[in-house]
């Protein structure tokens, strides 16, 4: 009996022992293919780009916005063309880069190019995941939404339409006195704050500032709902919001990594950052949900359809929603996440661009003088609407919406905005993948390491798997685009474009990449547009910004690109001060 058992062990040992060393084999095989099969055949490899040791990354040459002008230019001017390669965690992991416009209208409209799975999972992290979408019947893969901006296939082109009656131009028109309303509040907080008599000054952090006015517009616009950032920080939603995107901003890539290739430690070891996350999305959740139930009762109960006074997002998603066949509608947690996507899309991408403004504004006084002075000859603020802008309603008014079109058609205005959106726009750089192999046709010749061309109007070779960089800021300060002083911020470049700048080729600004183009366009491009100018053209006859002697402003991608004082980052974040006082005429 016991010889029994002992020999049962030994079976049971043997069995352990031959599944660990498949497991050990399995894994070398990998490991071996991912290091040396796989990179001598990946069609990537004969391209032009830069050289580096087996395991040195060009991450940060490629995604460090401090840095980034001057490597572009030296890599596609001096180096590489228009097309290249460089390596991603490794000299095996291959990785393209185009700044021929052809490649990347192929890259971004074709189908077979969509965001990698760790852009979703790390966003979808982020900001909440919505419940599964669809379902492949031949490899059983499960397709997590999170927005919008983080679907892909036929799910991504239903919602695009579902969402489309909420951001029109006229449903954009109809939520301007809250963009009004909203930027008064600013300006009338930032006055009480400087000294009561006199030009006076003080210095503000106007990044904190400018995103607690766009949180608040994106509440009122997008749900009807008070933030009240503007006059207290303490709302929950808008604390739980701010903690967790202050615990993204400082978030290592060691951090990142383990959250996307190891989520199961964050779940059973979860860190005090882990912690405050899930207790931010739970509050947000929770909120968010009841928004729904209440007001989706309401426009059942009312029957209410697009000419009615509800314009705020949530009740055209909802009403927009209700339209559609029940099977094709989505559920209330579903909605959520498009809400949820839409306030980071919609308030913190549209406060950087304002805050990037004001900074650009406060280094070239000379165009903040003359772009103060277009908007102060322009019609008089109209104060018989103040009462309306400072209610609790959402609701248009003719006065309203005619001075936002007098001030979205200011044109110097309209030039400094644009200009502002090209040489620093919110978002760095995004990337895709592609889900089979493909051939990309170029419209630059690109000279192979074997001396080889591949010349316009031919194609290069992509393997399935392969990562697509493509670089918003590089092209939008493309000298092949912009001239010779690409680089420089001039917003009169734009009454005079370069001939190959003329084409409106991305939505709304012509040849800039910032609200991107094609399936991935960004659809609130009018609201975040209308909201920036309407904020700038009411603080600028009011103040005066200049910098902070003594300190200097760095660029930080962490999903947007945010300012920072140099040598305080760790310590003291995300944080734009400037030295603001009234302007005497």
């Amino acid at each position: 009996m016991e010889c029994s058992a002992f020999q049962l062990f030994l079976w049971f040992a043997k069995v352990l022992g031959l599944l660990a060393a498949l497991v050990v084999a399995r894994g070398v095989l990998w490991l071996v293919n991912l290091l040396v099969v796989a990179p001598r055949f990946d069609p990537l490899r004969n391209l032009p780009g830069p050289d580096a040791p087996a395991f040195h990354s060009h991450f940060h040459e490629v995604n460090d916005p401090d840095i980034t002008p001057a490597i572009y230019h030296d890599w596609t001017k001096n180096l590489f063309g228009k097309t290249f390669r460089y390596h991603g965690y490794g000299k095996h992991d291959y990785r393209l880069m185009s700044f021929d416009l052809r490649v990347l209208s192929h890259v971004l409209t074709s189908p077979v190019y969509e965001k990698p799975w760790q852009t979703r999972a790390y966003l979808g992290r982020l900001l909440g995941r919505g419940k599964t979408l669809s379902q492949s019947r031949r490899k059983r893969k499960f397709t997590v939404i999170v927005g919008v901006f983080n679907m892909e296939g036929a799910e991504h082109r239903a919602l695009r339409k579902l969402i489309g009656p909420a951001f029109t131009a006229q449903a954009v028109k109809g939520m301007t006195p809250i963009f009004f309303q909203k930027a008064e509040e600013l300006r009338d907080r930032w006055d009480a704050l400087l000294p009561a008599n006199g030009p006076g000054s003080a210095t503000f952090d106007v990044a904190h500032w400018i995103s607690r006015t766009a949180f608040d517009i994106f509440g009122l616009a997008g749900f009807d709902y008070h933030f009240n950032a503007l006059h207290d920080e303490s709302e929950q939603v808008y604390s739980a919001y701010r903690r967790m995107f202050t615990i993204s901003d400082k978030a290592s890539q060691t951090r990142v990594l383990k959250q996307l290739y190891l989520p199961i430690v964050e779940r059973i070891w979860p860190d005090e950052d882990d912690k405050i996350t899930q207790q931010c999305l739970k509050t947000i959740r929770d909120c968010g949900i009841g928004l729904i139930h209440t007001k989706k009762e309401t426009c059942m109960a009312e029957k209410l359809d697009f000419r009615s006074e509800e314009k705020d997002i949530l009740s055209l998603l909802i009403k927009s929603n209700l339209s559609n066949e029940p099977s094709n509608r989505l559920s209330d947690t579903e909605l959520l996440d498009q809400l949820s996507s839409f306030l980071f899309a919609g308030s913190d991408s549209t406060a950087v661009a304002i805050t990037w403004c004001l900074h650009i504004l406060s280094q070239h006084p000379d165009v903040q003088d003359r772009l103060r002075a277009e908007i102060i000859s322009g019609p008089a603020p109209d104060t018989t609407t103040s009462s309306k802008r400072n209610s609790t309603s959402s609701v248009s008014s003719t006065s309203s919406v005619m001075q936002a079109d007098t001030i979205d058609a200011l044109p110097y205005l309209d030039a400094v905005l644009r200009e502002t959106l090209r040489v620093s726009p919110p978002v760095h750089g995004t990337v895709r993948v592609a889900t089979t192999d493909d051939l990309i046709p170029i419209s630059s010749p690109v000279i192979l390491r074997n001396g080889k061309i591949i010349r316009e109007n031919e194609h290069i070779r992509i393997k399935k798997g392969s990562f697509v960089h493509i670089p918003v800021e590089g092209i939008n300060m493309s000298e092949d685009i912009w001239g010779p002083d690409a680089r420089q911020f001039n917003p009169d470049r734009w009454t005079s474009l370069p001939a190959g700048a003329t084409p409106p080729s991305f939505p709304g600004l012509a040849n800039l990449m910032s609200f991107s183009f094609g399936r991935a366009s960004c659809p609130g491009y009018r609201f975040a547009l209308l909201e920036a100018k309407i904020i700038i053209a009411t603080l600028l006859p009011q103040f005066v910004f200049s910098p902070v002697e003594g300190i200097e402003i760095g660029k930080y991608n962490s999903v947007l690109t945010r300012p920072f004082v140099r040598e305080k980052l760790d310590t003291e974040g995300i944080q734009l001060p400037l030295r603001i006082s009234r302007y005497i005429d």
